[in-house]
């Protein structure tokens, strides 16, 4: 893996002009889209559709499998962000683990404060099950809030009494809006992308005058047990490392299979640097493994349908 590359991005980073106020969150949404949209790769077919009420990217790789799909929450602090600025993404995941994915736009704050995404995002669980996806053969990943949503959604199918799917996979997670992770503070310098101040201001803008410790908020707060086979990868760079260092533990606590990857000398969702950084490529790949890994082969899945 490149250090250069590493030392690059962080460089690129760095040098993105901080405003002296504070954007509106309109201008976020716009500075975000023009920052971080990217086309789906070669191969893959994008179409607009609905699920659970809401609008939605599908993508499908060519030749998908007919078993599995992928449900994708995207990241943005619950204020920024759509199906559209993280095409890129999904569909190098989709492509890489052979299966069609549906990324959800849930609603956005503040028009929209908790606890609307996790409505969506149960909404949207509940629209892919009820059309017939076995959960099995059901897999979730998302990044930054998308990956605290991921893990919200799931929490709110298991008090729904809806069935897990078969694994998740989550980028970086914003699991804690209280902000109580030491790295909060310690990474401050390390990390490119955000300071402190940065991150509360997309927490106050979500949870409004509700608690940022209520565990579908926050996770990291929750009871997780239940939950299927998660992989979290993060980057040490970022002031939300101990988000996801502390989600793991949760979770194997909870006696939850949880993997954590921390890269070295890398920021937040560093994931969205396919193409341009060897690391984000094989972090992808390693996710496609570990989704793929937990779905039943075509004999098993044949077997399931059968009974």
């Amino acid at each position: 893996m490149s250090r250069q590359q590493r030392q690059a991005l962080d460089a690129l980073l760095r040098s993105v002009p901080r405003s002296e106020t504070q954007p509106s969150p309109a201008e976020q949404r716009t500075g975000f889209a023009a920052a971080m949209t990217r086309p789906a790769p070669a191969g893959v077919a994008v179409r607009r559709t609905v699920l659970g009420g809401r609008p939605a990217l599908e993508l499908e790789p060519a030749g998908a499998a007919d078993r599995g799909r992928l449900l994708y929450l995207h990241g943005g602090g619950y204020v920024i962000g759509s199906p559209d600025t993280h095409t890129g993404l999904v569909g190098e995941l989709a492509a890489r683990t052979g299966l069609r994915a549906t990324s959800v736009d849930y609603r956005l704050a503040p028009e929209h404060p908790f606890p609307a995404a996790v409505d969506d995002g149960l909404a949207a669980y509940r629209d892919i099950l009820a059309t017939g996806t076995d959960p099995l053969e059901l897999v979730v990943a998302g990044d930054s809030a998308g990956g605290g949503l991921s893990i919200a959604t799931l929490l709110a199918a298991r008090e729904a009494g809806l069935p897990q799917p078969a694994a998740v996979v989550v980028f970086s997670p914003w699991v804690d809006l209280t902000l109580s992770g030491a790295s909060m503070r310690t990474k401050q310098d390390a990390d490119p992308i955000f300071t402190e101040a940065d991150v509360r201001a997309y927490a106050d803008l979500y949870i409004g005058d509700g608690d940022p410790s209520h565990p579908l908020a926050s996770p990291v707060f929750a009871d997780l047990s239940g939950l299927p086979p998660l992989l979290v990868q993060v980057g040490a760079n970022e002031v939300l490392l101990d988000d996801s260092v502390r989600l793991a533990a949760r979770a194997g606590a909870a006696d939850v299979e949880a993997t954590l990857e921390i890269g070295s000398g890398l920021p937040h969702v560093y994931q969205t640097e396919h193409g341009r950084l060897d690391e984000a490529d094989a972090a992808l790949d390693r996710a496609a493994r570990f989704l793929t890994s937990h779905l039943p082969t075509p004999v098993e899945a044949g077997h399931t349908q059968e009974h």
